[in-house]
């Protein structure tokens, strides 16, 4: 389900119809008055008869967006950790390769996720690749094959750097054989890109 939804923007007296769009980081309006407030300079969310109050400054916008605003409200009061856009569930069984990012390792420990150093005969469910050159991504092959049938490669890659790009990574993944399904912004210097083995090969 996503957050795009058709509203009335309500600031003060003036009211103004256009587009709410909930992102990653901003809820946006689109209209004849255009508003961008980062989600974290927001005080309170509240839904109510499907109105969603935001507070934030010393301002205070209503969006009138229906039966929608109180998920909205839950989404911005309480975010999808970065583990849970990832999909990180305990018990799972994941391989860290490439460049290591410390706080990922410390965050999938303590959601008591199985870290291994080898994947064994049955794979894993999860690789975490860290690569920020694109000659580094021709280990997405070899990787490829230590995942289990239904499991996952993120490839963890820096923002805005013209040594890999996107594009890069996209390439490379489609060249091993997997697709891509999913793309979450990592932190604030890297995005992560997610693979998986196509149905008709698992």
């Amino acid at each position: 389900m996503g957050y795009d939804a058709p509203c009335t923007l309500r600031v003060g007296r003036e009211a103004t119809r256009g587009r709410a769009v909930l992102e990653q980081h901003d809820l946006i309006f689109r209209g004849p008055t255009r508003l961008s407030i980062p989600l974290n300079t927001i005080a309170s969310a509240v839904a109510q008869d499907g109105s969603l109050t935001i507070r934030f400054g010393r301002t205070t916008a209503v969006f009138e967006i229906g039966k929608a605003a109180a998920r909205w409200a839950e989404r911005i009061t309480n975010p999808p950790s970065r583990l849970d856009k990832i999909g990180a569930k305990p018990a799972m069984s994941a391989l860290i390769a490439g460049e290591k990012h410390a706080d990922l390792v410390d965050e999938l420990t303590d959601r008591g996720v199985r870290l291994v150093k080898s994947a064994g005969d049955g794979g894993v469910d999860m690789i975490f690749y860290g690569a920020s050159r694109r000659d580094g991504l021709e280990r997405i092959s070899e990787l490829k094959d230590l995942l289990k049938p239904n499991g996952a490669l993120w490839v963890i890659r820096p923002k805005g750097k013209t040594t890999i790009t996107e594009a890069d990574v996209m390439a490379a993944g489609k060249s091993a054989g997997l697709v891509d399904v999913k793309v979450v912004s990592f932190s604030e210097s890297h995005t992560a890109e997610k693979f998986v083995i196509p149905r008709k090969d698992r």
